[in-house]
């Protein structure tokens, strides 16, 4: 059985370094996907950069339609 881990990590860490945190998994056989969208978001917000999988994976998922979201309102609370 072959599931992703969806994890966020330090850029400067090796690639099989420890993760900062997981924030979801993808299942391509049951084409499952789980994605924790408040961990997501905070990552996005502070500058990461999701790998091209993870960016397919996300947009699916419409992740960006909520960060977009939430950038919208922190620009009407300001």
């Amino acid at each position: 059985m072959t599931v992703y881990r969806i994890v966020a990590i330090d850029a400067r860490s090796r690639r099989e370094g420890r993760d900062l945190r997981k924030v979801g998994f993808y299942d391509p056989i049951k084409n499952q996907t789980y994605s924790n969208v408040p961990a997501i978001l905070y990552f996005l917000e502070k500058g990461a950069q999701p790998t091209g999988t993870v960016h397919d994976i996300s947009r699916k998922a419409e992740v960006f339609t909520e960060l977009r979201l939430n950038q919208t309102k922190f620009k009407f609370n300001q």
